[in-house]
């Protein structure tokens, strides 16, 4: 090897190194700035909001935590005020509008305070229940999922917790 072809040889050698350490300090860069990220909660900027919740469990644990999910957000400081909820029970969710389940007290407290709750018609028909069974202040719908499909392209944000 002579000496022309060792200086080349080095000058090669440098500049792989020099892409090594510019690839290494860019990754080190990088990833500092993803550490560095602030997070910042979402703001509520528009007048009112809608929400649906949807509930088709019969579980105590699930409908209690439903229920408590909505508490939360109605004392939800960017959405106080600007909330409606409506709350669509299908399936074995229909458990907690029956008079002889304990939800009651939950679901009044609720109710007085602007929620609006909604039984699939279907569900009623196919377990053979009838209305007397449930609360009151039950609305009705032809289907459980029908009412899902049309409030999702209203714009309502879907909520199955």
């Amino acid at each position: 090897m002579n000496n022309e072809t060792k200086g080349v040889f080095k000058m090669k050698r440098l500049q792989a190194l020099f892409i090594v350490v510019l690839c290494f300090t860019s990754v080190s860069i990088f990833a500092q700035q993803k550490t560095d990220a602030v997070f910042e909660p979402a703001k509520a900027y528009k007048k009112h909001y809608n929400a649906l919740y949807i509930l088709n469990e019969a579980e105590d644990k699930k409908v209690r935590g439903i229920l408590r999910n909505i508490n939360n957000v109605l004392t939800d400081p960017r959405l106080k005020g600007k909330l409606h909820i409506e709350v669509i029970a299908f399936s074995d969710g229909v458990e907690m509008y029956k008079k002889a389940n304990s939800y009651q007290e939950l679901l009044i407290a609720l109710k007085d305070k602007g929620v609006v709750f909604a039984q699939c018609s279907k569900t009623m028909e196919e377990r053979k229940i009838e209305k007397k069974e449930l609360f009151d202040f039950v609305n009705y719908v032809p289907s459980g999922n029908g009412e899902i499909i049309l409030r999702q392209y209203e714009g309502w944000a879907i909520v199955h917790p």
